[in-house]
């Protein structure tokens, strides 16, 4: 099985040696993990993976090859899951039921009356227009439906809450996706500014030639390499309604790692905040704060974020509107620093052009950004590159 586990990680594309192979083996004959399952995927990983980009990869071979050999023995396999027996109480409504339904009010207003109604509260509850509960009409809860709410707990459905308090996992993108990556690798060739520096290691065999006819013997000259002199700095929107995009930005985030040499990216969700993280499994412990990065990377560096812009308009324009955390500063206030700090910026956004006038996020982030909002396709990422090279005033 370990060697069936070798093949399908080089079948993936994971560069996995013998040499590897072997020390895994050394490792598991040593006893240096316990015999656990959770323990093995993690000593198989640090050893046969050594990009992050890669992650996804090997967490797909690891569940083809193992799935179901650790399977606890006697387990019931019967058990319905409990968010199954909730989600039968979900309400479907008219349209004329939907309008019926009372907003609480603004923001204020909302997080003031679920405040005291987590205080009041005592059990659970379903279907119901009040507490805090499943299936029902109150703007509290999940499963149900209210103009403008708080989703506690369940998955998205309508997606018209203003705040979601749950604890999501996300995914890392694969920064190996080549399918589909060819022509975005155009658009991007439009950054390129060519440049030679650091060490001389590469032949230049014209300046040889000519040092060796005129010294009368062999005069090898050197060079540095050509690269691409861009820096690019690209902000990645992870999770939440990213995740129907997730292959359209797997090929750019796949594209941009082959084409720029001067590149870092980061992740956020929804809106830029305080705070930025790089590896989505570790995002609430290795947070990386904003100010650091507009302090770090100088006013050269070229700024592209991809996201749809689709959220509520509170997590862009007020203190504590983040959906996940109470953030001390309105997201715009994040995003307009960015733009005041570098004069090439643009967003890339997955949704089709033609809804971005009915959703007021959308418009919100277009107006930061001085319309510089670009659809994620081949003919907008050629407007974007275009926009990004041209001359601020």
């Amino acid at each position: 099985m370990l060697l069936n586990f070798l093949d399908e990680l080089r079948g993936a594309g994971i560069r996995a040696s013998l040499k590897e192979h072997l020390t895994l083996l050394e490792a598991l004959d040593s006893d240096v993990i316990e015999r656990r399952p959770e323990d093995f995927y993690y000593l198989a990983r640090a050893t046969y993976v050594k990009d992050e980009g890669l992650l996804d990869r090997f967490d797909e071979v690891f569940h083809k090859v193992f799935h179901g050999v650790f399977s606890d023995l006697g387990e019931d396999q019967a058990t319905i899951p409990e968010e199954w027996l909730r989600a039968v109480t979900e309400k479907f409504l008219s349209d004329e039921e939907r309008a019926a339904i009372e907003q609480l009010g603004d923001w204020d207003e909302i997080m003031e009356t679920l405040k005291k109604r987590l205080e009041e509260q005592e059990g659970r509850h379903e279907g119901g227009n009040k507490w805090i509960g499943t299936g029902g009409t109150s703007p509290f809860g999940h499963s149900g439906y209210n103009p403008a709410g708080v989703r506690i707990g369940g998955e998205s459905r309508n997606r018209r809450a203003i705040k979601v308090w749950e604890k999501r996992e996300f995914a890392n993108l694969d920064s190996s996706k080549e399918l589909g990556t060819r022509n975005i690798k155009v658009a991007l060739r439009r950054l390129r500014r060519f440049a030679r520096e650091g060490a001389a290691d590469e032949l230049d065999l014209d300046a040889t030639i000519r040092g060796t006819a005129k010294q009368g013997w062999l005069d090898i000259r050197m060079r540095p390499e050509r690269h691409n002199a861009v820096k690019l700095l690209l902000f990645l929107d992870v999770g939440g309604s990213m995740d129907d995009h997730a292959k359209a930005t797997e090929e750019l985030f796949s594209a941009a790692t082959s084409e720029f040499k001067n590149m870092e990216f980061f992740y956020f969700h929804n809106c830029l905040y305080e705070s930025v993280w790089k590896d989505n499994s570790r995002r609430w412990s290795e947070r990386i704060p904003t100010w650091d990065i507009l302090h770090k990377y100088g006013h050269d560096y070229k700024i592209v974020f991809v996201g749809d812009a689709a959220m509520s308009p509170y997590e862009i324009a007020w203190p504590g509107g983040s959906v996940e955390h109470m953030n001390e500063e309105a997201g715009e206030v994040w995003l307009q620093r960015v733009v005041d700090t570098y004069p090439a910026v643009a967003w890339l956004n997955p949704n089709a052009q033609r809804g971005w006038q009915y959703t007021q996020s959308t418009q919100m982030i277009r107006q930061i950004m001085s319309d510089r909002m670009f659809p994620l396709t081949l003919d907008g990422l050629d407007d974007a590159m275009r926009s990004l090279t041209r001359k601020q005033g």
